[in-house]
């Protein structure tokens, strides 16, 4: 059943790309990344991030999206859940650091204030530079959750954590990713 849905998923999933305006990090082979980024604006509450930075309403930020089918694609096949955790750092610090260097060089994304994500999974994320951020609307809390069931269920994970924004200033990426 499981590979059934997983073979669907990635029939599916082209159409997915096509119709959230995504896009692979430019500079980056799309086999050699695990993010597509878009532009978005931020909707949800105010938040000020460890390094000053301040993320309100309506900024500019970059979205990442993790390439849910091409990971878990990747991992089905390891056995041990330390290995998988450490393929999925290995693979999000690899990104971080091709996102980092597009930034530095694009004239459209570079107005962005940093980079936001939304995750189940959020051990790591610190390690990783960002800050993990409770989503406030429990609405948008519910319906995050309820997209990522499908994920769960692939993966085999048990997973009973709320979904987590996690934000990242683009000052901190380029510190962490830059030097």
């Amino acid at each position: 059943m499981r590979s059934y849905l997983l073979n669907l998923w990635n029939i599916m999933d082209p159409i997915y790309y096509q119709c959230t305006r995504l896009c692979y990090v430019p500079g980056m082979e799309r086999e050699n990344t695990i993010f597509r980024v878009r532009l978005t604006r931020y909707k949800g509450a105010r938040v000020i991030l460890e390094d000053g930075t301040v993320i309100k309403r309506n900024d500019v930020l970059i979205k990442i999206h993790l390439h849910n089918v091409r990971l878990i694609s990747e991992i089905q096949s390891i056995d041990n859940e330390v290995k998988k955790a450490i393929h999925l750092y290995r693979s999000i610090r690899q990104a971080l650091g091709g996102l980092a260097v597009f930034l530095e060089e694009n004239k459209k994304y570079c107005k962005a204030k940093g980079i936001l994500g939304i995750t189940m999974l959020n051990q790591g994320a610190i390690r990783l530079g960002f800050e993990i951020v409770p989503i406030k609307n429990p609405f948008y809390r519910s319906f995050k959750k309820w997209t990522f069931f499908l994920i769960n269920i692939l993966t085999n994970a048990s997973i009973s954590e709320e979904p987590m924004y996690l934000f990242m200033s683009k000052e901190q990426l380029q510190k962490h990713y830059l030097s």
